[in-house]
């Protein structure tokens, strides 16, 4: 990697990297799950991935597992292993040992997604195996990322809390669009931010409806910008008239300070990138 390239330098300069924490790559051969969330027919290769994040000027970027594939992780480890400057977090099974999880690691590997918005009822957070999975996420400094429903993540947020896992929450919490910030969701997310271990995607505005770059000021207003992570969950499976450049525009509107942008992009270098590849 060229020097000019690693993190740490970039942390450096007056202009902090745009990083884009949550894109997906999948090929049109793979395998999807059972009555898929979305049944896309087309790919998005990790090429295609690369041109678009070059044409704006992104170089750090976290591929987040789609749920429409499970825990076939398989073409995400291949895009990340010829790259350095991207990230990922995959769908795993709970019983996955330590030993796939260092594996993992050394793809470039950093956490894992639980995609449980697409499931009618939540898994047991305190039973043995997630437990024990939870452990050892913890132990590895992997984070969690939470993709639900608004009103369903109180359920969900004291376990993952009382693991001692960095949680990182999907589309601002996703909270129920007529309550909007009085959503119950939406305060836990606020209490959990606060605490210090977790982190909030400022993304998924094109599906969250107008009011999403309200939504996304007022958790910075009520606590700040330190846990806050810009994304643009390309290439917006199911709204594909969606535009990268219509994303960037969104978080300009979102956070409107260009000082606060750029902690956004210094949180995802040092939540995502300051660890070596493997480094548990």
């Amino acid at each position: 990697m060229p020097v000019s390239d690693t993190p740490d330098t970039l942390v450096q300069r007056p202009d902090a990297p745009l990083v884009d924490t949550h894109v997906h790559v999948f090929r049109k051969n793979m395998p999807l799950l059972p009555d898929p969330r979305h049944s896309p027919d087309y790919e998005f290769t990790a090429q295609q991935l690369e041109a678009t994040l070059d044409e704006h000027g992104v170089k750090f970027c976290v591929i987040a597992a789609a749920s429409p594939w499970g825990d076939c992780n398989d073409y995400m480890a291949e895009a990340l292993r010829t790259r350095p400057l991207w990230r990922g977090t995959a769908i795993l099974d709970p019983s996955t040992t330590r030993h796939e999880l260092e594996a993992l690691a050394r793809e470039g590997f950093v956490g894992v997604r639980l995609p449980f918005i697409s499931m009618k009822e939540l898994p047991d957070l305190s039973s043995f195996d997630y437990r024990k999975f939870l452990y050892r996420l913890a132990d590895m400094d992997w984070h969690v990322h939470l993709h639900l429903d608004g009103p369903r993540i109180p359920q969900v947020l004291p376990h993952l809390e009382r693991s001692g896992v960095k949680i990182v929450i999907d589309h601002i919490g996703r909270p129920d669009p007529v309550l909007r910030e009085r959503c119950a969701g939406f305060e836990a997310v606020t209490r959990s931010v606060e605490k210090g271990r977790t982190w909030v995607k400022l993304s998924g505005g094109y599906r969250l409806g107008d009011h999403a770059a309200e939504l996304a000021r007022e958790l910075c207003w009520r606590v700040g910008h330190d846990r806050m992570l810009w994304a643009s969950d390309c290439p917006f499976v199911g709204v594909e008239s969606t535009t990268y450049a219509s994303t960037i525009a969104w978080l300009d509107e979102a956070v409107p300070d260009a000082a606060m942008r750029r902690v956004l992009g210094l949180n995802a270098i040092d939540l995502y990138f300051r660890n070596p590849r493997g480094a548990a």
